[in-house]
């Protein structure tokens, strides 16, 4: 009898004035339970709504929620909060009292709601669902024939992401799975992985910087770097998989709002998580809420240890992603590589380019050898796709620098947004402090550069193929500044 208590959440809700019990099981998503609280209010399924406690905090709407029997939880419509402001600002306007200038700034603020309410009545709980719902129709894009000059290209970081069309980029992706062999080792169904490819796709918001396209750029310098660096001839292939499809996930349905932004905004997701990495917590959980579905598991023939191993890892991996953690990380990674000492047999034996693979190169090392060898192997995957998250300065110029302006115009519209609403904006991303120059000759100087060199210890190939191409990148921003500053003085 406890047990099957414990099974369910008891929430009390005031419903103007009165109180609502709802009881759900802690199995519910998130979507079943706002559209209980909606039909609690008594509105329609997909009205946007938010859970208040008594001091006012919003409280986050999940299976988790605390039962709350002494202190009952306030809900609010947020359609008709603003909707009766809206009225309101529409009623001064026609007092005849008002200044010009009052009825204007009203009027504006006007304007403003109306869009705040179409933007809220075109994205609602029941679309963002609807997109995690595969396409069971495949194929519903059309098999495209790579050339035999696209597939080598493809395995270099020179690439032209921007010459493919969202269809071609998904062929791309499936070529890359079958090519790496993983379809073959881990017997993936061809057909669950186009609607597994098709499903993350419709998960990418299109945002001018973190969209499809982004996550296509990530993956392929993945795959290039399993190339270059011969990556199969170390890593076993779980971790290719792990690897390829964590550079897939990393930014699933990102908001185009960076952490410092949710978290200081006090949005939905940073109550969530807590305030620790919401961002990329919101991809994991996304990501695996698509491999819950049948029809887009591609591990759906694993045993449950290996599954464990891939959720564990891929979500280690996408957490490392959080710029937030980029000195912790690289630091300790850097400490282990110049730690390495080369005359040392036992350290020989570990070596990363000594072994065919993890499990070949693990046979006969002491406890502690293992130890530090596994560890220096997570740390590296977590370096790689860092590497590969902010890789774009590596590709050639007419590559690389529209990805600048999709960034800065992100940037861009968030500092706008943290300006009206009264935040903190970060130097960087403030359109009236920022130009393109500085911006990247800070960020290849003291971020890119830095940690490609460190990787460069291990695969000393990434010099000319990466290092290089960075250093020449930072060069050409530095004579644009020296010709902007020229320009003004």
């Amino acid at each position: 009898m406890g047990s099957a208590s414990s099974s369910y959440r008891v929430i009390y809700l005031d419903v103007d004035g009165r109180i609502q019990k709802v009881v759900f099981s802690r199995f519910c998503s998130p979507c079943d339970i706002k559209e209980l609280f909606c039909s609690a209010v008594g509105v329609p399924r997909n009205t946007d709504l938010s859970v208040l406690d008594s001091s006012g905090a919003m409280v986050s709407i999940d299976p988790t929620m605390p039962h709350n029997t002494d202190r009952v939880f306030r809900i609010n419509e947020l359609k008709t909060e603003v909707t009766n402001r809206l009225a309101m600002l529409e009623k001064r306007v026609e007092l005849e009292s008002m200044k010009v200038v009052e009825i204007e700034k009203c009027r504006s603020e006007i304007k403003k709601l109306r869009e705040e309410m179409a933007c809220h009545s075109s994205r609602t709980v029941l679309e963002d669902s609807r997109r995690l719902i595969p396409h069971r129709d495949v194929p519903a894009y059309p098999k495209y024939h790579l050339s035999k000059d696209t597939v080598e290209a493809l395995r270099l970081p020179t690439f032209d992401v921007w010459q493919w069309e969202p269809n071609e980029m998904l062929s791309c992706l499936e070529h890359m799975y079958h090519d790496l062999g993983l379809v073959r080792d881990f017997s993936i169904n061809p057909l669950t992985l186009r609607r597994w490819l098709l499903c993350i796709r419709d998960n990418y918001r299109k945002n001018p910087f973190h969209n499809f396209r982004h996550c296509f750029c990530v993956t392929q310098m993945m795959y290039s770097m399993i190339y270059l660096c011969s990556l199969q001839e170390k890593f076993t292939q779980l971790d290719i998989l792990i690897l390829m499809t964590a550079a897939v996930c990393h930014d699933l349905d990102h908001p185009g709002f960076n952490n410092t932004y949710q978290i200081n905004a006090r949005t939905e997701l940073a109550v969530r998580y807590n305030d620790i990495s919401p961002l990329e917590n919101h991809h994991c959980a996304v990501a695996f809420q698509i491999f819950s579905q049948p029809d887009c598991n591609i591990f759906s023939n694993f045993h449950p240890e290996a599954f464990r191993q891939i959720r564990q890892g891929t979500i280690t991996l996408i957490l490392a992603t959080d710029m937030a953690r980029h000195e912790e990380i690289i630091d300790s990674f850097k400490q282990k590589i110049d730690s390495f000492d080369y005359s040392d047999e036992e350290h020989i034996t570990c070596d990363l380019l000594a072994g065919a693979n993890q499990s070949c190169t693990l046979r006969g090392l002491s406890p502690l050898a293992h130890a530090v060898l596994c560890l220096l192997w997570l740390q590296l995957k977590m370096v790689l796709i860092k590497c590969c998250d902010i890789s774009n300065e590596v590709r050639p110029m007419p590559v690389a620098e529209p990805w600048v302006d999709c960034l800065l115009e992100e940037y861009f519209t968030q500092s706008d947004r943290e300006k009206a609403e009264g935040l903190p904006v970060a130097p960087f991303m403030d359109r009236e402090k920022v130009t393109k120059p500085s911006a990247q000759i800070g960020f290849l100087t003291f971020v890119l550069i830095p940690m490609f060199e460190t990787v460069m210890k291990l695969f000393p190939q990434l010099e000319a193929a990466m290092v290089q191409p960075l250093k020449e990148s930072r060069h050409q921003y530095e004579e644009r500044r020296r010709t902007d500053e020229a320009t003004t003085e």
